[in-house]
Formats: structure tokens, C-alpha cells, sequence
């Protein structure tokens, strides 16, 4: 509030022969706001951008101006008109694929203070080659460089050297803990219903805090307040219908998207004839997974606006076993009903308000739960003596959240951000529940209580023609039991033009992270656990520099290339052997907090409009690991440590009928950790261990998988109907079946002693189909 005042105080003394031009800009057919839109005054070029609701305002000298309206992909719009007083102007413009001839200047790569930061057009998202047919945005910024996947088909990001936790995910601002379906294949995400995304890694503006390695930033659609729409798919895996229109024309509006897969409707029939072949007994095993998304938006006046957005999703597996007894009659019965289960419930509250045409408010309410179970039960009746076993093991996090935040701009040389944040925690680190004939028996870890606070300054400040930067600072504070942490945390990002198409980038952030992933696997199974920062365990933290050049080549080229070094404390590890399921123990006595650092040369360049697109990333990294107690102390290298990774994406269009898109990747093979001894002893020392068969291992991830690499291809065939636009695609995943490495088992031959290695792929080439419309 403070800031509030001190920012209409300075309004108020500003120079009264200037006045404001402030307003949103919107496409003129969904009339979605159009984020990071441009507008500037074409006699100086001072400029500015709209915010994350397409709202702009720009400060301006009285008298005659031409000011220039863009928007990668859109024709822009030149209004020219005498400035006398304060004025709004709302701007729609016109989508195309082709960039006009009117000169573009702002918002060019070059001249973006921003830098580290990754921003794809759903559209070209939606164009590249889908896995099984269903388009992921996640899989789409895993091709970006400094970006890799955890594993084949898998939907995690490790951002420059850092893990699946250490990246904050915020849809429509609220943070998604579990992004995954299908065991990591595919991400929560349905592009049908998402307007913008934006992912950085480093050089993070002050606004942003929780996460020590990247910031994904995804804005849902508001709806269409014009007319009604939909549009849809139907594909080998899945199916999603997305609906929007207007409430109240030209003042609210409404959107909803839904999507699930029939895995489990296909294969009942196989399994049914199954059971009847090869099988005695009754067993059933199902797996689907579904995801609804809306938002409503109301517009109350000018100056005022509200938003009301939610996402709720879910995936259940399941696997029955039932005897052919009879329970009724007595005879011999047994049935086996085993269940997993995980899904995130998030929503947000937000109103907007433009105090005025300087300064525009935000205020926003949000909510996040994750969950899962893994549960079993088990009935039997043997010799008329009845018999009964269950458990259920369940885990998660809940969060409220709280958060004012003011855009504040008093001149084309300034665009000031401050705002304040504060998120209730409840994490539930685990606890199973054991009941044997109807007894109940609790294990596991009690609920954990956590406040985090924050609060930001920023500003976006032209020093002279050449030289711009965004400087702030972030202060965060996490209470936890008796503890209090807090952190000060400067940010600055700095931009130098050598020529009007060539700049130079430096950046410097550090970044503290309260919350930690406890993982045992390699594909973002939802048995990772969300635990706090404790008493016992420290907050997570990184340091992160950046030196990088960017250019424009006929503002349709973008190129630039980037070297950073990172450090990172207190990450987190599992001791050897434990395991989430290990009750015993307090959760916190099964990790270790170690350091982190990763380094390396990213190159990136891109064609973001015209009938070919596409990008070519290239990424040289190490990243590295060091825990007192693993790997006798030694630094090694992290699990996904990739040398090489490069990444191309093509698409072209033929007319207005057919679209082809490919996109090749490579990468240099995983870490893992092989054993360099054999002992034959007999009998074998526990019953976990191959009988009479003891490794010992050599360093840790000290040896590494063969490299990896696929093509996938896709074509579109688009038809206009009267009704709207209808699609078929045909595509294919790994299209020369290369037989990538998964996973490598170790055996030994206990004739000769000797290591075999075997290797497992699990995706050959395959082949999909899927059927899109539009109306």
C-alpha cells in the first residue's frame, strides 16, 4: 500500500504537458489478449509492451503521434492522431501468417532486456509432430536448448543442470506440482485451452520466486466474447473438445476444455479373452487418465475486471485378481484389488484494476492440491475361515495463496513491478494405513504446517538509446516449526545494442527454493514426494550468471547464443536403498542435501512467422554433484548430465490445405552407475540380493548409455467446411525406429565372471492418427 501511494504521488508530479495512451490489445477474432504484444511511437521509437492481460500503457509528450501496434504472426496497425489528453485506445488486430510491410521495431529480440528466456507460439506448439497423436506443450520446450527430458517419452524438464522440483510451474499463476499423465509420457496440459507460454531459464525478473532453476509461465485462454466456438480431436490414445463464447457479448465470457483417454475401454475386450484363454482366474487392469479446464471472465467497467479459472485432473490404475469360487456358498473365494492414484485440483481468483491509466493492479487468490494413493485390499474365505488385509499409502500438498501486484509505468523509460505474496503450505510427507480383520494400524510422518512469504521490487529502465536493463530484488521468508529462513535475492538483466540489429546480454539472479521432490526414479512417477524445508533440512539456493549476444536478421530471424554458469545448495538425495515407502524411518532422516553446478553454451535460432517455421538448438553443458556421503565424497556427474544435445523443428505449409512438420533430435547418453565386481558367495547375506551374486559398484553415474536420437514426422490435411475447419493427421514417433537406450540391466555369467549388459528399449517407430475440427 505504501508503494501504492508513493506511485500516484509520482504520477501526480509528472510533467502535465505529457499525457498516457493506455488500453489493451486483443486478437480481433477470439479476442484473447495478446501477451508481450508492442506498441511505440514511430517519430522516437519509445515504446512499451502489454502485460499478461494485454494491457499497455505509454506515456507520451502532447502533439502529434503515429504510434505502431504488433504482434509476432499478427498485421500490425498504425493509429495516427494529435495526443491532448489522457487516452484509451483498445486494439484488435488481424492474424497472419505473412509480416507486413509496415516496419516493425519494438520487441525484437535484440532490444528484449529479457534474456535466458524461451517463448513458443502455441500455434507453431500445436503444428510439430505429436506423440501418439496428442500434442504436449511440455514435450515442445523439451527441444528448446538448455532444456532435456528425464527419459524416453517422459514429459519432465531439467533445466540447465537442475531437477524436476527446481522448476516453478504456474497456470494462470497458480503453482502445478505433478505436470504429468501417464507416468510422465504425457504433461496436464491441453494446448487446446492454453493462450501463451513463457519459460525462463535465468535471468529472472524479481517477480519471480520458489524455484532455483526456471520459471514456466502458462496463461489459459479467456474465452471468445464475440461468438460461440469449439474446437476438438479425436486420436488413437485420447479424445478433448474445447468449448467458449460469450456470457454477455462484449463484456464476459467463458471457456472449457476436457480431455480422456479410452486406454482402458480399448483394452477390455483383450483383456476379457485373455482371462478365458490363459487364465483360471478373474483379472481386470485398466488405466485412463482425464483433465477438465475453465475460466470465466467478467468485464464490470473499464477500470475493473474479474477472472475465475480451475483445473482439475486425474490418473487412476488399477489391477483385480478374483478366484472362480464361489463367497456365497461357502467354497474357496479370494479377490485382489490393487490402485493407483494421483491428480492435481487447482484454481485461482483474480481481479484486475486499472487505479490509473499508469499504474494497473492485480489481486489474486489461488488454491493447489496434490494427492496420491497407492492402495491394496484383499478379501479371502479359505475353509469357511474368512480372512482380511488392506492398506493405503497417500501423500501430498495444499496450498493457499495470496498475492497483490502493481505494473506501474510513469515513462517509456520505465516499467516498474512491485507486489507482495504469502502461501499457506500443508505438506503430507506420507502415511500408510494397515488394517488386518477390520484392526487399523497408522505409520508414516504427521502433516507439516509451513508459511511462505515474499515481496518484489523491479524495474525495466532504458539508461540511454543503447543501454536497458531490468534490475530488483526479491526478498522471501519461509516459517517452519520453531525456524524462520529468509533470503535476499538481487536480480539484474542488462542489455547493450553494438548495432540497431545486434546486442549484447548479461545477467546475474539468485533464486531460494523452500519446498523439495524426493525421487527414486528417472520418469516423474507420483510417488515423488513434495516435502518443506525443515528445522533439520536447509532451504535450497543458486547463483546464476549469463553472458549471451542476440540478433535480428530482416525481423524474421532470430539468433542468438548464450553461456552461463550456475551454482546450487542444500539440493536434495536419497540415502542408498531408501525408498518412499519406507515408514520406519522419518522421511527427513532419508536424504541428504548436497551442491550442485552446471555450466555451459547454449545456441538458438528461430523463425517464428511465414509458411516455414522452426527452430535449431544446440546445447554444450556439464552438470555435476557432490554429497558427503555418496560417492566417497567425490563430485560426479548428475544422472542427466547430456555433453551433447541438439534439437531441429521444421514446418512448412502448403497453401492452405496441407501442412508438413518434422523434427529431429540428438543427445548424448544418460549416466548411470554399473557395477565393476562380482562376489559368488553362497548363501546369499539378505533375500533382496540375486542369490550367491554381490556387486560392487564402480563411481557413481560413472558410466554412460549409448547416445540418443529420433525423427518424428507429421502431415496435415486441412480442409475449410461451412460449418468451420476439419483436420486429419497422420504422424509417426521415432520414425526409423531407432532402438533408443531406456534402461540397461547387469547380469553376470557365473561360469566366467563376466559382465553382461543388456539393454531395453521401449519405443519402436509408431505410427497415429487423429481426426481435428473447429467450429
Amino acid at each position: 500500500m505504501v508503494l501504492t501511494i508513493l506511485s500516484l504521488s509520482v504520477f501526480a508530479q509528472t510533467n502535465p504537458k505529457k499525457h498516457t495512451i493506455s488500453g489493451y490489445m486483443k486478437d480481433s477474432l477470439s479476442t484473447e489478449s495478446l501477451i508481450g504484444a508492442t506498441v511505440f511511437n514511430k517519430a522516437n521509437f519509445a515504446g512499451t509492451s502489454t502485460n499478461q492481460y494485454g494491457f499497455y500503457s505509454l506515456t507520451l509528450p502532447a502533439g502529434e503521434l503515429e504510434l505502431v501496434y504488433s504482434y509476432v504472426g499478427y498485421n500490425a496497425q498504425v493509429r495516427r492522431f494529435k495526443l491532448m489528453r489522457d487516452t484509451t485506445i483498445h486494439v484488435l488486430l488481424e492474424g497472419s501468417m505473412l509480416l507486413q510491410e509496415v516496419e516493425i521495431r519494438a520487441d525484437r529480440i535484440q532490444e528484449r532486456t529479457q534474456m535466458s528466456a524461451v517463448s513458443v507460439p502455441v500455434t507453431q506448439i500445436k503444428s510439430l509432430p505429436a506423440f501418439l497423436g496428442e500434442v504436449d506443450l511440455m514435450k515442445s520446450l523439451q527441444l528448446m536448448p538448455g532444456i532435456q527430458s528425464g527419459g524416453e517419452g517422459s514429459s519432465g524438464l531439467y533445466v540447465r543442470g537442475g531437477g524436476p522440483d527446481q522448476n516453478l510451474i504456474l497456470l494462470d499463476g497458480v503453482p502445478v506440482y505433478n505436470a504429468s499423465h501417464l507416468f510422465g509420457f504425457f504433461s496436464v496440459f491441453n494446448a487446446d485451452a492454453i493462450n501463451n507460454v513463457e519459460l525462463l531459464k535465468g535471468g529472472f525478473p524479481a517477480r519471480y520466486g520458489g524455484r532455483v532453476s526456471s520459471v514456466i509461465d502458462i496463461n489459459m485462454k479467456e474465452g471468445n466474447m464475440k461468438k460461440f466456438h469449439g474446437e476438438g480431436a479425436v486420436g488413437i490414445v485420447s479424445a478433448k473438445l474445447t468449448l467458449e463464447g460469450p456470457i454477455q457479448k462484449d463484456r464476459s465470457s467463458f471457456i472449457i476444455s476436457g480431455r480422456r483417454t479410452y486406454i482402458d475401454i480399448l483394452a477390455k475386450p483383450v483383456i476379457k479373452e485373455m482371462n478365458k484363454q490363459y487364465s483360471d482366474n478373474k483379472i481386470d487392469v485398466g488405466y485412463y487418465f482425464y483433465d477438465l479446464t475453465a475460466k470465466v471472465n467478467y468485464r464490470f467497467s473499464e477500470k475493473n475486471r474479474i477472472f475465475l479459472s480451475a483445473y482439475m485432473g486425474d490418473d487412476k490404475f488399477h489391477a483385480d485378481e478374483e478366484t472362480r469360487g464361489d463367497e456365497d456358498a461357502g467354497k474357496n473365494f479370494s479377490k485382489f484389488e490393487s490402485g493407483l492414484k494421483w491428480g492435481n485440483i487447482t484454481g485461482a481468483f483474480r481481479w484486475n484494476h486499472i487505479f490509473t491509466p499508469r499504474l494497473f493492479g492485480n489481486t489474486t487468490i489461488t488454491y493447489s492440491r496434490y494427492r496420491f494413493f497407492v492402495s491394496t485390499d484383499q478379501r479371502e474365505l479359505i475353509n469357511s475361515e474368512s480372512n482380511y488385509f488392506s492398506s493405503l499409502y497417500q501423500s501430498g500438498i495444499n496450498d493457499w495463496s495470496g498475492k497483490i501486484v502493481f505494473d506501474y509505468l510513469p515513462s517509456p523509460e520505465h516499467y516498474i513491478r512491485y507486489g507482495v505474496n504469502a502461501i499457506y503450505h500443508t505438506f503430507n510427507p506420507g502415511a500408510i494405513a494397515l488394517t488386518e480383520d477390520w484392526i487399523t494400524l497408522r505409520l508414516g510422518n504427521n502433516k507439516i504446517y509451513t508459511g511462505e512469504y515474499s515481496l518484489f521490487f523491479e524495474d525495466d529502465i532504458r539508461l540511454t538509446t543503447r543501454l536497458k536493463a531490468n534490475a530488483g530484488i526479491h526478498w522471501s521468508g519461509f516459517s517452519v516449526r520453531s525456524k524462520f529462513y529468509q533470503l535476499w535475492q538481487p536480480r539484474i538483466s542488462t542489455r547493450y545494442l553494438l548495432t540497431p540489429q545486434l546486442s549484447v546480454k548479461a545477467s546475474y539472479s539468485r533464486m531460494a527454493q523452500y519446498v523439495h521432490l524426493l525421487t527414486n526414479s528417472n520418469v516423474g512417477l507420483p510417488t515423488d514426494l513434495w516435502v518443506p524445508t525443515t528445522d533439520k533440512l536447509k532451504p535450497q539456493s543458486s547463483h546464476q550468471i549469463a553472458l549471451g549476444f542476440a540478433q535480428n536478421f530482416r525481423e524474421e530471424y532470430e539468433i542468438s547464443i548464450e553461456g552461463y554458469f550456475k551454482t546450487m545448495n542444500n539440493v536434495l538425495e536419497y540415502k542408498e536403498g531408501a525408498t518412499f515407502l519406507d515408514t520406519n524411518d522419518n522421511w527427513e532422516d532419508k536424504v541428504l542435501q548436497g551442491k550442485g553446478n552446471s555450466y555451459g553454451v547454449e545456441f538458438f535460432t528461430q523463425k517464428k512467422t511465414g509458411s516455414f517455421t522452426g527452430w535449431i538448438g544446440y546445447t554444450l553443458a556439464w552438470s555435476m554433484r557432490k554429497f558427503e556421503q555418496i560417492n566417497n565424497g567425490l563430485q560426479f556427474p548428475y544422472k542427466y548430465d547430456r555433453r551433447h544435445d541438439l534439437s531441429i523443428t521444421l514446418t512448412k505449409r502448403f497453401g492452405q490445405n496441407i501442412e508438413l512438420s518434422g523434427v529431429w533430435v540428438f543427445g548424448t547418453g544418460n549416466c548411470i552407475t554399473v557395477p565393476i565386481a562380482a562376489y559368488f558367495l553362497d548363501p546369499p547375506i539378505n533375500r533382496w540380493r540375486r542369490p550367491g551374486v554381490y556387486y560392487e559398484y564402480g563411481p557413481r553415474n560413472g558410466y554412460r548409455m549409448e547416445p540418443y536420437h529420433r525423427m518424428d514426422l507429421s502431415i496435415s490435411f486441412i480442409k475449410k467446411k461451412n460449418w468451420g475447419e476439419r483436420r486429419w493427421i497422420i504422424g509417426t514417433y521415432n520414425t526409423y525406429s531407432r532402438k533408443n537406450p531406456y534402461y540397461i540391466d547387469v547380469k553376470t555369467d557365473v561360469n566366467t565372471g563376466k559382465f553382461i549388459f543388456e539393454q531395453y528399449s521401449i519405443f519402436p517407430i509408431i505410427p497415429s492418427i487423429s481426426y481435428q475440427f473447429k467450429f
